[in-house]
């Protein structure tokens, strides 16, 4: 990699161009970079809700939600479906495998409905949405309605006007207006009209089905024009369809005639009879005998309108649910955004339109109560002030270590260029700039500065140690290939961690892409800017830094201390050596010795050949900081047991430890914005939940806090709005905008207070909300069993066993609540002899109980629903059950031919895969998760339950544990990638190991420090983790690359662990205080918003790099000196006894020729330099003074042995 610093350095005016063109790119970058909360996220699930007004749960199970389940077992991709069907409405969920593709998959879904369409009751309208974080709203805006002005005409009014001026807002997909009740057509019929006219009521049906109607029928060419010919037109009035004529039924027109026959036929022979009686039919007879024949022609009956048999009137739509903001009846406009649009921009544009189209609202004002924008705004506000604060911290670590304004800049600009490029990176992929990427950028400014760092520290001593004559660019360069293979190898490492995110599934690996893209990309950039930029800029500014005359004679000085050094430790070594040999010769030598005589030539040792200079640290040159440090390292390469022993039992304690922390699974985020929801009894009327929603407006009034209070009570919309609104079933929705500026967990614990003070307002629940959809942290069992009864026994067994345990609350199963329903039982036996069926008699009593939908008309670009009613419904039981049912023999009461009476029956049935379950579902009492879940897996296993029954835990603990196993499986991958790297960089298959013993310490201090601040390990501390792995091997990969240069120039294993370790010790503490104070403002999170992901990320960062750099330079020389010396122990007795086996060999006859130091000589054993040839001349083994054997072939060539 000195490579690139070499033509970077011929090439200096070049670099430096293309740094300021690529700086300037990525200021551009960041201005047309999209801000946002969060990524925009499609996950695979689509959603089918399906409006069945009027149908108890039951219904709506069998009739609406197992035919659309089961007809969606044939989209390809699907895994499973879940169904909720309530009143009225119904629930699927169907979860598709990650990658597929949403668009295409919706529309498949779309089309498997259409199929089974027919099969779907008339009523009931099925809606396919998608799921996407672009589908929740952005901004919401109240709508007030003057005093004295119904909210009904002010509803006309903003869809008129509002809903079309916002939805053509750049930027804007949808403005949905919510809380409006809106209009319909409702029919009536004149039963007694119909029957004079010859009309049914299918007549009206059909006349509308088949009237309004535009049809395409072909084209014409006329004068060289094509005209396209369109036959019909469309209703637009209430007029035009009162005005539509009806076809008369022939049928009920000859039953007529045929009624008027017979009793005109009765009344005749009447006649006779009496004629009878009074003795004779001479009048009577004549007259009956000329009785007219009744007959009508239908051409002969004039036309005859809807209007003339029916009332036709537009009015509002049934009262099904309350909006209010602050306490006032009002609307509410939600405004989504295009999934390319940018956010704060999107809202700043609403923003600035708002005043324009409140004009025109005849005195109707406008609110924002709820918007994204500040918040993303503050957010990246805070992130980057973090991040420069972080900058700042890591800049003044750089000043005090080097002392050197020059190379401080130099490293500092590092930072700044390796986020512009970074920018340029993430608009070329498309990405917007959001929590999650710029959490990536702030977190890996500690990381991205630490290259730079490492190649600037050597750079500059190594201009120091040059001669004044030394070229500065050749210095730089030897200096940058120094270290230019273990930055590069450690950089390659801390980007390798993040490969195994794109195996992650899930929202997990959804969201956080991202931003291990944008980590990546930085990182990438930060190797790049090292090798280039920061050699060109150390030639600028620090060539002449050290030619001062009393730096020149320091170094002089330092050479020669040094070259005696090296010396001294040549002849160390050499001694050590002959020693080992004399000990592995001894026997071997003296059997020799008494086979024949040898003749030997001394030398002295002197004569020997001298190791290579090693590189040696000089001591009076050291600093403050490695003169405290060698006696601790000289210390633990002396007692290695102790020292690992002790490392072994820290870890241990933090393993015993871990019972301590706590757990959670994405964190709360500190957005100003609570969801409450407040349950009271099912079946509870609208007037009695509105009387105690005002109750807990009241209340709220008294928490300073709050500033908007947003209520739906039962269903005020559609579409997403159908989903995250009331359930209609006593379920009361709550939006709460708070202060910014408070503390958002205190704030949550004075509304809890507040709210759960008030007597029998029913349950309350809080979560954190984005935008109106509330992020649950309930805990789900799912219970499933072969039957009905098995089920309730089952979920009774779950509920009492949760109870039972700790940690938990509002425990509640879904079958446990129950709603009142009128329940007509038809008696078939009675409807069969009446005429009827069973089918037949509950269509009368639907049709009498509920209008109709027959069609839909557009008035005033509003599309309208046409309703055909029966009038009047009954309004209690006892009207139900004196209901007229039209029998063969007339009419007769409903409950003459069923039974009419009050029953319970489930608020909701849920099903899966079409198959019923319940569930069981419960709140955590603190915020620890992981001791919820384990008072939950508790209650599982001590649960009698049923045969044939089972329950599985479901909602956020599987969500968290989903997310865990998958991280957990990523953290070893990742492990496995550095392992592969590094092996690849030291070319050993055990020295990786070595460094690989730092990612379980790391960890030690990223635990401890979680259980000391009580932050929760969550998905976000993984993700530190995992980033963590690549950091904490960058400082081990530095420290091991120099000691091993230095034994290759022949340095002794001890000198080179001590001498490599002090000289790293420098830019190992200055890369790692640099990270740590500049996540330091992330981890205490100073400006208090947006750290629910970063703040985590940081402590773990920080705790793993306090632990990792003590075991970098403490435990890790130790750990390699004490394998590396096994290693040569081991080396050396191998190599003695090839050693004796070769004297050995050589056998009587061998001329031999040793060279042995005096002292050596004197005990009559050889040694030293020994050359054996064979007896037939074939080869020379000649033993080397470094243990080495050298094979002499009589061709002349020699090969080296061990």
């Amino acid at each position: 990699m000195h490579l690139l610093a070499r033509l970077s350095l011929k090439n200096r005016a070049l670099i430096a161009l293309v740094t300021i063109v690529a700086s300037v790119f990525g200021f551009i970058g960041v201005g047309s970079l999209k801000q946002e909360l969060m990524p925009s996220v499609q996950f695979p699930a689509i959603i089918v809700v399906t409006s069945y007004p009027g149908a108890s749960p039951e219904v709506v199970n069998n009739d609406v939600s197992v035919p659309i389940e089961t007809a969606l077992r044939g989209v390809a991709g699907l895994e499973q479906t879940t169904a909720t069907s309530s009143t009225g409405a119904s629930m699927v969920l169907a979860e598709f495998t990650y990658g597929i593709d949403l668009p295409s998959t919706e529309q498949k879904v779309e089309r498997a409905i259409s199929r089974i369409s027919a099969l779907l009751p008339d009523a009931a309208d099925p809606q396919v949405m998608s799921g996407s974080l672009d589908d929740f709203p952005i901004v919401q805006i109240s709508v007030l309605s003057p005093d004295g002005v119904d909210p009904e005409q002010t509803a006309n009014l903003v869809e008129r006007i509002a809903i079309p001026e916002i939805s053509d807002l750049d930027g804007v997909r949808e403005a949905q207006l919510v809380g409006a009740r809106g209009n319909r057509v409702t029919i009536t019929p004149n039963a007694d009209v119909l029957s004079d006219e010859y009309v049914t009521q299918q007549s009206i049906v059909d006349a509308l089905q088949q009237s309004g109607v535009l049809m395409a029928a072909g084209s014409i060419t006329e004068d060289g024009q094509t005209l396209a010919v369109q036959a019909g037109s469309s209703l637009e009035s209430v007029e035009e369809i009162q005005a539509l004529p009806l076809v008369r039924d022939p049928n009920l027109l000859r039953v007529r005639a045929e009624v008027a026959a017979a009793e005109a036929a009765a009344e005749a022979a009447a006649q006779q009879e009496a004629a009878a009686a009074f003795g004779g039919a001479g009048g009577f007879g004549a007259a009956a005998q000329q009785a007219p024949e009744v007959t009508v022609e239908l051409a002969e009956l004039p036309v005859i309108t809807i209007g003339e048999v029916a009332d036709v009137v537009l009015e509002q739509n049934p009262e099904q649910g309350i909006s209010r903001v602050n306490g006032q009846p009002a609307l509410t406009i939600a405004v989504t955004k295009l999934s390319s649009a940018n956010t704060v921009e999107v809202s700043h544009v609403v923003r600035d339109a708002l005043a324009e189209i409140e004009d025109s609202l005849d005195g109707a004002t406008l609110e924002v109560v709820f918007d994204q924008a500040p918040y993303v705004e503050r957010s990246i506000e805070t992130l980057t002030v973090e991040g420069l604060l972080g900058l700042l911290f890591a800049v003044i670590v750089i000043l005090v270590f080097l002392l050197s304004v020059r190379a401080t800049l130099v490293t500092a600009i590092s930072i700044p260029v390796s986020v512009l490029f970074t920018f340029v990176g993430l608009n070329f992929a498309g990405y917007s700039l959001n929590m999650l990427t710029l959490g990536a950028l702030t977190i890996s400014i500690g990381r991205v500065v630490d290259d730079s760092i490492v190649v600037i520290e050597n750079i500059k001593r190594h201009l120091g140690e040059a001669g004044p004559d030394a070229n500065a660019a050749t210095t730089i360069v030897e200096a940058v290939r120094e270290v230019g293979g273990a930055i590069t190898a450690s950089t390659i490492t801390s980007v390798a961690v993040f490969l195994p995110m794109a195996f992650v599934s899930g929202m997990v690996g959804e969201l956080f892409r991202p931003f291990a893209f944008t980590a990546t990309i930085a990182l990438l950039a930060s190797l790049l800017v090292a090798l280039t930029i920061v050699p060109v800029l150390a030639y600028w500014f620090l060539r002449g830094s050290t030619s001062s005359a009393r730096a020149q004679a320091r170094q002089r000085r330092a050479v020669e201390r040094r070259a005696l050094a090296a010396e001294r430790k040549a002849l160390a070594a050499e001694r050590k050596a002959l020693a080992a040999e004399r000990k592995a010769l001894a026997a071997e030598g003296k059997a020799l010795a008494a086979e024949g005589p040898v003749e030997a030539a001394n030398t002295t040792a002197e004569e020997a050949p001298s190791a290579t200079e090693p590189v040696s640290h000089d001591a009076d040159r050291a600093t403050a900081l490695q003169r405290g440090y060698l006696p601790i390292v000289k210390w633990t390469l002396t007692h290695p047991a102790i020292t690992l022993l002790i490392a072994v039992l820290v870890f241990g304690g933090t393993i015993a430890a871990t019972p301590l922390m706590k757990t959670n699974f994405m964190g709360s985020d500190e957005q100003n914005s609570v969801g409450l929801t407040q349950s009271l009894d099912p079946g509870t009327s609208l007037d009695e939940q509105l009387a105690q929603v005002e109750r807990v407006e009241d209340a709220l009034e008294a928490v300073a806090a709050v500033e908007v209070v947003q209520v739906t009570i039962g269903s005020s919309g559609g579409g997403m709005t159908a989903i995250f609104g009331g359930g209609g079933d006593g379920v009361v929705t709550y939006s709460l905008t708070t202060d910014e500026n408070a503390v958002q967990s205190e704030v949550q614990d004075e509304i809890r207070a507040v709210v759960e003070s008030l007597d029998d307002a029913g349950e309350f629940s809080l979560a954190q909300s984005d935008g109106g959809v509330t992020m649950s942290s309930s805990i789900e069992v799912a219970v499933s069993a072969p039957d009905q009864e098995t089920l309730a026994e089952a979920s009774d067994a779950v509920v009492a066993a949760l109870r039972e345990q700790s940690g938990l609350k509002q425990i509640e199963s879904d079958l446990a609540t129950s709603r009142p329903y009128l329940a007509i039982v038809v008696n078939r036996a009675a409807a069969s002899e009446a005429g009827l069926t069973e089918a037949s008699v509950a269509a009368m009593v639907s049709q009498r109980m509920q209008p109709r939908q027959i069609g839909q008309i557009v008035l005033e670009n509003t599309s309208v629903s046409i309703y055909l009613s029966q009038g009047v419904a009954p309004a209690d039981q006892a009207a139900v059950a004196a209901m007229p049912i039209q029998t063969i023999d007339g009419e007769v009461r409903l409950d003459s031919l069923a039974t009419v009476e009050i029953a319970d029956g489930p608020v909701t049935i849920r099903t899966q895969d079409t198959q019923r379950i319940a569930t069981v579902s419960a709140l955590p009492e603190g915020d620890d998760l992981g001791v919820a879940g384990i008072a939950v897996n508790a209650a599982l296993e001590s649960a009698e339950l049923p045969p044939g029954a089972t329950a599985n835990i479901g909602g956020v603990i599987s969500q968290q544990s989903e997310a865990f196993e998958q991280l957990g499986l990523a953290l070893l991958v990742a492990i496995l990638i550095v392992y592969v790297v590094m092996v690849a960089t030291f070319k050993s298959l055990l020295q990786p190991l070595l460094l690989l013993v730092s990612v379980p310490f790391a960890a030690t201090g990223a635990l401890l420090l979680l259980i000391a601040t009580g932050i929760p390990l969550g998905v976000a501390s993984l993700i530190g983790v995992l980033m963590l792995i690549g950091v904490v091997v960058t400082n081990a990969i530095v420290l091991v690359d120099l000691i091993n240069q230095q034994r290759e120039r022949g340095t002794p294993l001890r000198d080179a662990v001590v001498s490599g370790s002090s000289l790293r010790l420098r830019p190992i503490v200055m890369t790692a205080l640099a990270t740590i104070l500049a996540l330091t403002p992330m981890g205490i999170g100073i400006t208090g918003s947006g750290g629910f992901i970063s703040q985590p990320l940081a402590v773990v960062v920080i705790g793993g790099l306090l632990s990792s750099t003590v075991l970098t330079l403490i435990v890790l020389p130790t750990l390699y000196y004490a394998v590396e010396r096994r290693r040569e122990t081991s080396r050396d007795k191998r190599a003695a006894k090839r050693e004796a086996r070769l004297v050995v060999a050589a056998g009587a006859g061998a001329s031999a020729d040793f060279s042995v130091p005096a002292k050596i000589a004197d005990s009559g054993v050889p040694g030293g330099s020994a050359a054996f040839t064979e007896p037939d001349g074939s080869a020379d083994l000649t033993r080397q003074p470094d243990g080495t054997v050298e094979l002499t072939e009589p061709d002349g060539s020699a090969t080296e042995r061990d």
